[in-house]
This record gives C-alpha cells, structure tokens and sequence, in this order.
C-alpha cells in the first residue's frame, strides 16, 4: 500500500450500494485483523504436548543465532515443546545458550525425516546453510511420509530457487522480494503487484506464501490474500524475520490452519515492533510477544493482579 505515505485521513463513506449486493461479493483480499484468526488458547486441564511441538533446524557452529531466534520465538508463541536440530559441530555453541528449548543432535537426512514426522510444525531455514548437504537434509523433511507442516524461510527458500514442483497445502513459504525473485523468476517479472505476485506463487507452489514488505502479503493456493500493514520500520533489521518464521510454526503446532497462522503471526510480529519502537533488535522481539498474546487473551486467560 503505497499511496499510505502520500494520504492524510482516510474516510470510509457510504456511497448507497445496497447491503444484500455487499453481502453476494466473493471477498478474497483482506486488510489483517485479529476478527480473521481466533488464536488457539489452552483450557485449564492443557498439558504441554497439546500445544504442540515445533522442531526448528539450526546452522552450523557459526550460524546458530537464527535458529535459536525461531525456537525462543515458538515457545513465546505458545508451543507446548520445542526442539533445536543441531549438527554436531553445533551441539556446544547451541547448547551454552539454550534452556527451556531442548537440543537434539542431527547427523543424516534419517533423522531428519523423523524430526519431520513426530512434530506439529517445523521451522527449516533460518541460517540453515546452503549446501548439496542441506539440501539433501531439506528433502528429507519435505518427503517425508506422513509429515507434519514447514516453515521454509531463508537458505529453506534458496536451496529451492527456483521452485520447480509443488509443496505441501500446508506448507508456508516467508521469502523477502529477494529471495521471491530466486524463487519465482517468472512471476516476479510478469508481475511487480505484489497481491498478485503473492497470490500466482502461492498457486503455483500449491502452498500458503507471506511475501514479505512494508506492507506483508499473505496468500493462500486457493486464492485468498490478506495485507498485513500492522508493524514499524523498526523491524528492518537482521533475524527479525527469523522470530517471523518461529511464531508461525508455533500457531500452527498449536493446531492453527496454515494460512490463518501466517497471517496472525504477521499482526503479532508487527504489533511487537510497534510496541518496542526505536532501537529494537531482533533478540528483544520474542519477550515482548507475551504483552501482545495478553493483550488478545480473552479475559478470564490475561495476566492479573496478585492479590
């Protein structure tokens, strides 16, 4: 949405087309908004392994951080459990600096297909390596039979530019226009909308697509977009699209659909970055998501008072 920085107030007029034509519209572009997503929210009797468990895939020894980011970020985020994959020469690094995330060494594409049947979501990507090796290990996951969702960020979506086959409906992809461009080179080119850029790769690639920008485009294969403008500029900045990528994984370990969960982690990220405002970096974003989860809690679930 462009035209934003050029606009003063914006007023919504009723110009007389009849409500019952209103209602006949088979709306397919939204503007974000939590009515779009009812979050996931625990009972009383909720044990962990019901919130599910999300599985993110670290670097190696001198690209842990990202990874780290996504799995703080999916226990923010609501999951039950999650695990880091580490490969051995990462073992020390991550586990120095993890603590309620748990550590699980992976050394071959064996186990990580397992890795890919046993969770609810798993986040592969973010500072994941871009090697024959990492690659091998990505199709292990995604051949998996049966498996669960992935969230492919980053050196994910480099490994498969360009896309030449179809993913999983629950799949989703979170490329930068970068990494679009490598992913899609001839829809990028044929389209510079990015509703419509998002909307042709999400059908071409038969899974859910946030295109990431100032204003984040989230489509679904069957059609359906929706435009998150919630967010600050504040969220220029590197890993914060890791933090993205691991609350999504969370709403969907937590049994959100995969389009709902891209959209509302989308809000929530923005909403993070609108509270933080100047000097935010990505390591702040994960402990400030619990201030925007309370704040769309239902009553009887917010924080309150002791006493």
């Amino acid at each position: 949405m462009p035209g934003r920085a050029w606009c003063g107030e914006v007023v919504v007029a009723d110009i007389g087309v009849p409500a019952r034509l209103v209602a006949a519209q088979n709306v397919t572009l939204f503007e974000n908004a939590p009515l779009l997503w009812p979050l996931p929210w625990p009972d009383a009797d909720t044990h962990k392994h019901e919130r599910g468990h999300v599985i993110v895939a670290s670097g190696n020894h001198t690209r842990t951080g990202a990874a780290r980011l996504s799995a703080r970020a999916a226990l923010r985020g609501g999951a039950g459990l999650v695990t880091l994959l580490s490969p051995p020469d990462a073992v020390a690094e991550n586990a120095a600096q993890l603590t309620a995330v748990m550590l699980r060494e992976t050394i071959d594409e064996t186990s990580f297909g397992e890795a890919a049947r046993t969770a609810q979501a798993m986040v592969v990507g973010p500072a994941f390596g871009t090697t024959e090796a990492h690659y091998k290990l990505l199709l292990a996951a995604m051949d998996a039979t049966p498996r669960c969702p992935l969230v492919l960020d980053a050196d994910a979506i480099t490994l498969l530019a360009p896309l030449t086959h179809g993913l999983d409906a629950r799949d989703v992809m979170t490329p930068h226009v970068g990494e679009f461009r490598r992913a899609f080179p001839g829809i990028w080119g044929n389209s510079t909308n990015p509703v419509e850029a998002a909307r042709s790769a999400a059908a071409y690639a038969r899974c859910v697509v946030l295109l990431k920008g100032a204003s984040t485009v989230i489509a679904a294969p069957d059609g359906r977009a929706i435009v998150n403008t919630k967010g600050a500029p504040f969220l220029a900045t590197a890993g914060s699209g890791d933090v993205l990528a691991g609350v999504i994984g969370a709403l969907i370990g937590q049994g959100m659909a995969s389009f709902e969960a891209a959209a509302a982690a989308a809000w929530i990220y923005g909403a993070a970055g609108e509270v933080y405002g100047p000097g935010l970096i990505a390591e702040d974003l994960p402990d400030i998501l619990p201030l925007i989860f309370n704040a769309l809690a239902p009553a009887s679930l917010r924080g309150k008072p002791i006493g």
